[in-house]
């Protein structure tokens, strides 16, 4: 008796990811779940420079400002509550020193143009395509930083326009990375606040503009993350307490998902390695005196020594 209908997943037959790619995860919180999963795994990883972005422009200008070296000064930052904050950038890069967030904002920004030009993959999530447009300067915006609501206006981007912004973010990766994969998502966290109407609304928008830039003669892929949520995972019990996001038995599972088909098979045998080490790591003695621990700490370190000889890399 089957009790859950399955999404059918294959493995990538190109492009798959292992030890010696480097991974760039842009966009919504989604891509901060599956970072942490790259990051506990040792595999090269960067997330999210600028902090959670979760619309398609937001994450279209921080792409194009790294290409084009942005330079940020006085004039792109403000101050609100005691601090300093960007309009494009998360509220994790403000900051109550004006020359540190310039610092943080420039030093990012010269980050991930380095980044982007030397990564074999980037995997971008995108969370809504409801956005905020700051009314003074008429610019949509990445973050409002609580800035009082009556100084935007929301809109809903069309199918239309978020197409426009993935092939501007193809053509921006590949102009300085021919050979990238880009490989798309839809995070599986619903934004409630929009309304649940709303918020279907904008996932439909979003999936439809990225099937719309999708071909994987090009190196342009499609994860389902979000289907796998909805359909495979339908229950309240793979949520956290607020009801929204996943928890951490979802994320496992969609992780799990995307490693059957996104992660080689070499990788997984370095995987089970890394994560026998990792769990040594956290293991706490009766006796840390003992003979018996200190030879567990020395066949640990055999391990790590063994595993960073093959991929330097690693670090614990």
């Amino acid at each position: 008796m089957k009790l859950q209908t399955q999404i059918p997943l294959k493995p990538q037959q190109h492009n798959q990811i292992d030890y010696n790619s480097k991974v760039v995860l842009l966009g919504s919180c989604f891509s901060e779940n599956i970072g942490e999963k790259f990051s506990y795994f040792k595999f090269q990883s960067e997330v999210n420079p600028f902090g959670v972005l979760f619309q398609p422009l937001a994450i279209e200008s921080l792409i194009t400002n790294a290409i084009n070296k942005k330079e940020y000064t006085e004039k792109d930052i403000f101050f609100q509550n005691e601090q300093w904050h960007c309009f494009e950038a998360h509220s994790q890069l403000s900051s109550a020193s004006k020359e540190e967030v310039l610092l943080n904002l420039n030093d990012q920004i010269t980050a991930t143009k380095q980044n982007i030009s030397e990564a074999t993959h980037v995997i971008i999530t995108l969370g809504t395509a409801w956005v905020y447009r700051e009314k003074a300067i008429d610019t949509i915006v990445a973050n409002c930083h609580k800035v009082p609501q009556k100084q935007f206006l929301k809109e809903l981007l069309s199918v239309d326009t978020i197409t426009e912004s993935l092939r501007a973010i193809i053509a921006l990766l590949k102009s300085v990375n021919p050979k990238l994969s880009c490989l798309f998502t839809v995070s599986p966290i619903r934004h409630i606040k929009d309304g649940f109407v709303e918020n279907m609304q904008s996932k439909a928008h979003l999936i439809s503009a990225i099937h719309n830039v999708v071909e994987p003669r090009h190196q342009n892929y499609y994860f389902p993350s979000y289907e796998i949520q909805m359909d495979e995972l339908r229950d309240y019990r793979f949520y956290a307490a607020d009801m929204i996001h996943p928890n951490q038995t979802a994320i496992r599972y969609i992780w799990e998902k995307f490693q059957r088909v996104w992660v080689s098979e070499s990788a997984s045998v370095t995987m089970d390695e890394v994560e026998t080490i990792q769990k040594g790591l956290q293991h706490k003695p009766f006796n840390s005196a003992s003979e018996a621990h200190e030879k567990f700490l020395q066949k640990l370190a055999d391990k790590k020594a063994k595993l960073q000889a093959e991929f330097p890399h690693i670090a614990f």
